[in-house]
This record gives C-alpha cells, sequence and structure tokens, in this order.
C-alpha cells in the first residue's frame, strides 16, 4: 500500500483545459511524458486540419495514440519467442536424451 508520501499532486494542461490529479510519485515522469505527446499530436492535427474544432482534434489525438499502442503490442507479441524457446527445449532435451 502507498502512502501518502508516494503521491504527488500535479496539473497537467491539454490546450485550455486543465487537469489536477494525485499520481504515484514514481510516475510523475510518464504522466509529463504522456501530457507533451498528447499536446504534440494535438496540435499537429489542428495545423493540418483547420477549423475542424477541439472536439474533433482530441479524437483524431486519440485515434493516433490508441492505433501506436496497437502497433506497439502486435510488435511485441511475445508468441514466436515462446515458439523459439519451445523449439530450443525439445532440441536440448533430445541432446540431452542421446547421452
Amino acid at each position: 500500500m502507498q502512502n501518502k508520501s508516494d503521491k504527488l499532486s500535479i496539473t497537467l494542461k491539454f490546450g485550455n483545459r486543465i487537469l489536477p490529479m494525485v499520481v504515484a510519485r514514481d510516475d510523475e515522469y510518464i504522466y509529463r511524458e504522456a501530457e507533451k505527446l498528447i499536446n504534440r499530436r494535438f496540435n499537429y492535427y489542428a495545423a493540418q486540419y483547420p477549423n475542424q474544432g477541439n472536439d474533433m482534434y482530441m479524437l483524431m489525438m486519440a485515434l493516433d495514440v490508441a492505433v501506436r499502442l496497437k502497433r506497439m503490442e502486435a510488435e511485441t507479441d511475445p508468441a514466436p519467442v515462446e515458439d523459439a524457446l519451445k523449439s530450443m527445449i525439445a532440441e536440448l532435451e533430445q541432446v540431452i536424451e542421446k547421452k
């Protein structure tokens, strides 16, 4: 269980919106980096598609970040590594059995 000193009050700013939060002290950096990412993507879409409105930019940004996350999840699929390890273990077991 975390005690109160492990928590930190921070304020994040997204465009003209302010979001006060209490986060784990160890997670502050992650929240600050997420804030930067969101604002960069928001500003990118606002520049690319003028006059669409903040709600549309937030939607575009959310989709962008979600797609990136899903790509990363797909790239870090452990199944190929697991399969390779199982194959190597089987080969090792065969070599050991022959001795």
